[in-house]
């Protein structure tokens, strides 16, 4: 299976992710699990990585560009022989990230986009959670976790189009992806994520 975990920075899908993984792992087994994330989980991938959250960047394709070969690559390197060997992989970012933050927040055509998609050939994840939060409060948790990176400094005006484009996928393919209250505390968010990973797992 192909689990993907969006939302904007701030929104507490890094740390939830990295519970599912344990959680699956647990009852899967040891090696049943793979979790990696976007931009970077590949060998080399850092360096994509490090430009993409804090080089200089003025083309405006080249952000884009750079998710794309960085995804290229860890697909090819990272995701496909894992889904080939049986194992569940748990993807922190994976397309939703680069339709809404391209497409909705740089403004870019989503339909060059997903045609780009299409001919990198990238594979459609069988669930995707969606953590919903205002801008605002994902700002608030940051600024206690000290610190933002090139993207997450964005002003207020881009992550509410960001935050409008998840919102717009979500609604297009409420069947893949499940809307999750990301207000809640991390309790809460992590029971109700056990149950619908254990469910879709058990079912598959």
């Amino acid at each position: 299976m192909f689990i993907t975990f969006e939302g904007i920075d701030g929104c507490g899908k890094t740390t939830q992710t990295c519970r599912i993984a344990d959680y699956l792992e647990s009852r899967l087994g040891e090696g049943a699990v793979l979790l990696t994330q976007e931009p970077g989980g590949w060998p080399q991938g850092e360096k994509i990585r490090e430009i993409l959250l804090a080089g200089h960047l003025e083309h405006s394709l080249s952000e884009l560009f750079l998710f794309l070969v960085d995804r290229c690559e860890h697909l090819s390197q990272v995701i496909l022989p894992a889904l080939n060997e049986g194992r569940v992989v748990l993807c922190d970012r994976y397309t939703d990230s680069t339709l809404a933050y391209q497409a909705w927040g740089r403004g870019l055509p989503r339909a060059r986009i997903e045609a780009l998609f299409d001919w990198c050939a990238f594979p459609r994840p069988d669930l995707t959670f969606w953590f919903a939060l205002p801008p605002a409060v994902a700002a608030e948790r940051l600024k206690r976790r000290g610190g933002t990176d090139r993207i997450e400094s964005a002003d207020d005006a881009f992550l509410d189009r960001v935050v409008a484009g998840y919102e717009a996928l979500w609604r297009e393919d409420s069947a893949r992806i499940c809307r999750i209250d990301a207000s809640r505390d991390e309790e809460h968010l992590f029971a109700s994520l056990r149950l619908i990973v254990t469910e879709t797992v058990e079912a598959r």
